[in-house]
């Protein structure tokens, strides 16, 4: 199974160790958060240089803020100094955050399918390009433009009857090959289903509040981050992560969280059972 992890270090040293600590782990990738250490695309390039069969993702990179010209050079620079091939994911983020960066959100559809566009111009075939599309329209774009998308929040439900349906048969009428639909949710191992729900909410729960993790988490039949999360003990959350692929998933990205009172133990068994699959 293609399992990988949300990159989240702080600074360049932790970036390499936890990219080495992965490969050796059997993780087939890392998804870097456009904030992650103030440009993931700095610690992207040195944990890329440190491995070599990692794969190394945006999860996701900003449109608004980057003209596309630009994030294609970006994207290049650090696909040169790894030596690989590096995933560009990029998305449209949220009204708020846009407009609280002075742009307008008025026309979301439009403005991304226009810079996917431009993108896939100044792009090459060695860069795959994934696209956040969680909305009819963008599963269209990512489906006919792209190499396919990376969701967050979409659980196996979302995933089966919208997310997969409409980018699948946007890639079938563009003549292009069966896209990638990278599936990213929380994740923890305990065997207190109750306690970790409540620490995903903790943690999680303000995505209920953006308008666009709203609309897909009701595609899943449920209305909060806590009921997406991906919990229980090892054997229940083999099963849930399976339930994805089974969805049509081709990846999974995990954002491990920690429950209980003594954290680092948790994360080690939440990435245990992880490590395990990918190598499955």
């Amino acid at each position: 199974m293609r399992i990988g992890l949300s990159a989240g270090a702080r600074s360049v040293e932790r970036a390499i160790e936890q990219a080495t600590e992965a490969e050796a782990a059997g993780i087939t990738s890392l998804w870097y958060p456009g904030a992650v250490g103030g440009d993931p695309l700095v610690q992207m390039a040195f944990a890329g240089r440190a491995t070599s069969r990692l794969e190394l993702g945006t999860a996701v990179l900003q449109t608004y803020p980057c003209h596309p010209t630009l994030q294609a050079s970006r994207i290049k620079a650090v696909r040169e100094a790894v030596g690989r091939p590096v995933t560009l994911g990029i998305g449209p983020s949220h009204q708020s955050v846009v407009e609280g960066l002075g742009y307008s959100y008025d026309h979301v559809g439009q403005d991304t399918e226009r810079y996917v566009e431009a993108l896939v111009e100044v792009l090459d075939d060695e860069t795959p390009l994934l696209l956040a599309a969680l909305g009819p329209r963008l599963l269209r774009v990512a489906g006919e433009l792209a190499s396919g998308t990376i969701t967050w929040m979409a659980n196996a439900r979302a995933i089966e009857t919208h997310v997969a349906p409409r980018i699948v048969e946007a890639a079938r009428r563009a003549g292009r090959p069966a896209p990638r639909i990278v599936a990213g949710l929380p994740v923890a191992v305990d065997s207190d289903v109750d306690a970790a729900r409540a620490g995903a909410e903790e943690q999680f729960g303000f995505y209920a509040t953006l308008p666009n993790y709203q609309r897909i988490l009701a595609r899943g039949g449920i209305r909060s981050p806590a009921e997406a999360a991906i919990v229980g003990d090892e054997e229940q959350v083999r099963r849930q992560v399976e339930a994805l692929f089974s969805a049509g998933a081709t990846d999974v990205w995990a954002a491990p969280f920690a429950v209980g009172e003594d954290r680092s133990a948790s994360r080690a068994r939440t990435r245990s059972v992880l490590a395990e699959l990918a190598r499955s």
